[in-house]
């Protein structure tokens, strides 16, 4: 599988429920094994504009920090879903909780028609960190702050998608031994 490139994927929504909020950003950092490394090849930072922001829960808007002045340019979900289907053709997906972003994902494709050409496998960070450090006394919680923590990954913007989807790919190669 290491064959494929990797997609590291984030997004912030406006809430939890994928049939009631939105995404409102996306992160992807697309990587690819190069002489024994995991390589990044491409990425995208991707600002979305909300189309029903009066469906957001306030506690998601204060968690990703969204105001309308900083979406004054973002895109549409339509033209974000386009260049997510483009840049990860054959990628794997790549997520931490990956129910819950693949799950966003995925509605967005529907929703706009855009295909989604990704790899069938997916990846899921949390799984991944379980399998190899279910015996550390102490690892409490794998949220990817915690893994941050423990592997010294310094993410200044927590929770804004592409800070998120970078430091999501430096812990993958931390559990994989590939840094």
């Amino acid at each position: 599988m290491l064959q494929q490139p990797l997609a590291f994927i984030d997004v912030e929504t406006t809430g939890l429920d994928r049939d009631v909020h939105e995404i409102i950003e996306l992160g992807v950092v697309i990587a690819k094994m190069k002489d024994g490394a995991l390589v990044v090849t491409d990425q995208i930072d991707f600002k979305i504009k909300p189309e029903r922001i009066e469906n957001a829960e306030p506690q998601a808007l204060r968690i990703n920090g969204y105001n309308e002045a900083d979406w004054i340019f973002a895109v549409s979900l339509e033209d974000a879903m386009k260049e997510l289907s483009k840049k990860t053709d054959g990628a794997v997906f790549v997520a931490h909780n990956i129910t819950f972003d693949y799950g966003f994902i995925e509605s967005a494709f529907k929703k706009t028609g855009a295909e989604n050409k990704m790899h069938y496998h997916k990846l899921d960070t949390i799984s991944l960190a379980f399998g190899i450090l279910h015996q550390n006394d102490d690892i409490g919680k794998l949220s990817l702050r915690v893994l941050c923590e423990k592997y010294g990954i310094e993410n200044k913007k927590a929770h804004s998608a592409f800070a998120d989807s970078y430091a999501l790919y430096e812990v993958f190669k931390k559990l994989m031994n590939l840094s």
